[in-house]
């Protein structure tokens, strides 16, 4: 069975601290511009149900128009005046 030597550890714990600064320095250049792609395109997103909703909204008016041409109005009815009196 093998030992682990001391300057294995120290140069696997060097790597460590290398690989978690490199990977700090990487984060800050390239964090910005990776938000900033996905935020673009949570912003296309919401832009294209906004004008998918608006073309809903606008076909379901021009339908309930054209229904509402469609059907026949009907005479105002007038049903026959009861007058009635209190009973003691």
């Amino acid at each position: 069975m093998e030992m682990a030597s001391f300057a294995g550890f120290i140069k696997t714990l060097v790597y460590i601290i290398l690989f978690y600064y490199l990977f700090k320095f990487l984060a800050r250049i390239f964090a910005p511009i990776l938000m900033q792609k996905a935020m673009s395109k949570v912003q296309q997103k919401m832009q294209e149900q906004a004008q998918q909703q608006q073309q809903n909204y606008t076909n379901q008016q021009s339908q309930q128009q054209t229904q509402r041409a469609e059907m026949p109005r009907e005479k105002k009815k007038v049903g026959e005046y009861v007058d009635y009196e209190e009973v003691e």
